[in-house]
């Protein structure tokens, strides 16, 4: 399966004045991949204007308080899509992580670029790179920052003796915490593709799938993938992105939306999906939900042929039962009782 080839006509007379709006958080990834969207649309419609808006989100300006906090859904994205929708912005990138599987009325996932590695990655404390290089090598007790449910629940899965920490800021912010002389963290689990988009992938020590020995770890959902979000009317933006998306991404991405849309039920959870295209329009997914201290997991994997948006979504529907059937329910059931309990519990930390 290849990337869509199909360029929109655009003639000079319709693009001679035209600037195209483009929204992002305003931090330094984010920042990258807005200009690399840019970069790439310039190329394909160099006639046409492209303007790069950075927002900084709740989140964003509170650095301080603990992600599982904030509460709700859209903790990345509310402020951006707002503008969306007034007409103040055309698009926005995203990581497509951070997008809620849900979006506003009048907005759609218009497209989903090449995707950078998805995998999770474990980055070592510079003083200790020479004793440690993966999960399996830390002793008891050792500290692993993350901001992560899902990270959490899969690492004490496999590992729990391992305690845990919240890590908030940007790359380079979390790098130098980590580094730090009087730092308690032995490690951190990062997002591949964010260290690559930075030029930062001499950190890795070890890559975390499901078929790595001492990893086992499945990736959020839409990890590594750029989404651009646009109002549902606007044909015109559109049209410009049709020759920027990747098609595999895109079918990937809806596979594993629609598992976590099918499931989240209004909260986050604990899930992980890993997606890989064995022949052509052949998609293998695998699942999981593990609960919170990591003591329960369900797991799904199945292939099937996927060729458009629809069948993707059915695909996710589908890996979503298994994982229902096969004990995710209680694991949820759990989550949603304790998260109406107390809603200020490190329990609702997005993926």
């Amino acid at each position: 399966m290849s990337t869509s080839a199909t360029q929109p006509v655009i003639t000079p007379s319709d693009s001679k004045s035209t600037t195209i709006r483009v929204g992002t958080r305003k931090s330094a990834l984010a920042l990258k991949q807005a200009d690399f969207v840019v970069t790439s649309l310039q190329r394909l419609h160099p006639t046409i204007n492209f303007e790069i808006k950075g927002m900084h989100s709740a989140a964003d300006k509170d650095k301080v308080t603990a992600l599982y906090k904030f509460g709700g859904k859209g903790l990345w994205t509310n402020e951006l899509e707002a503008e969306l929708m007034g007409g103040e912005l055309d698009m926005i990138v995203h990581s497509l992580k951070d997008m809620p599987t849900g979006l506003p009325e009048g907005c759609v996932l218009a497209c989903v670029t090449q995707r950078e590695d998805p995998r999770d990655v474990v980055v070592v404390k510079k003083s200790l790179e020479e004793k440690y290089k993966t999960l399996a090598d830390l002793p008891e007790g050792s500290v692993v920052g993350t901001s992560s449910v899902r990270r959490m629940a899969q690492v004490r899965r496999r590992y729990p003796g391992l305690e845990f920490k919240d890590m908030r800021g940007n790359i380079d912010t979390r790098l130098k915490k980590l580094d730090a002389e009087d730092s308690e963290y032995s490690v951190l689990i990062l997002a591949a593709a964010g260290l690559s988009r930075m030029g930062l992938t001499g950190r890795v020590s070890q890559y975390l799938e499901s078929g790595t020995k001492g990893g086992g770890m499945l990736h959020a959902v839409g990890q590594g993938g750029l989404g651009i979000e646009a109002r549902a009317d606007d044909e015109k933006t559109l049209e410009l992105l049709k020759a920027l998306e990747n098609k595999e991404a895109m079918l990937a991405a809806e596979a594993e939306r629609s598992v976590m849309r099918t499931l989240e039920g209004g909260c986050s959870i604990p899930i992980g999906v890993e997606t890989q295209w064995v022949s052509e329009n052949k998609l293998r997914m695998t699942a999981t939900v593990v609960s919170v201290d990591g003591t329960e997991g369900a797991d799904a994997e199945h292939e099937t042929e996927v060729k458009t948006r629809e069948e993707a979504v059915e695909f996710g529907l589908k890996i979503a039962k298994q994982l229902t059937e096969n004990g995710a329910q209680k694991i949820l059931d759990v989550i949603n009782a304790a998260r109406a309990a107390n809603p200020n519990t490190e329990k609702w930390v997005p993926a």
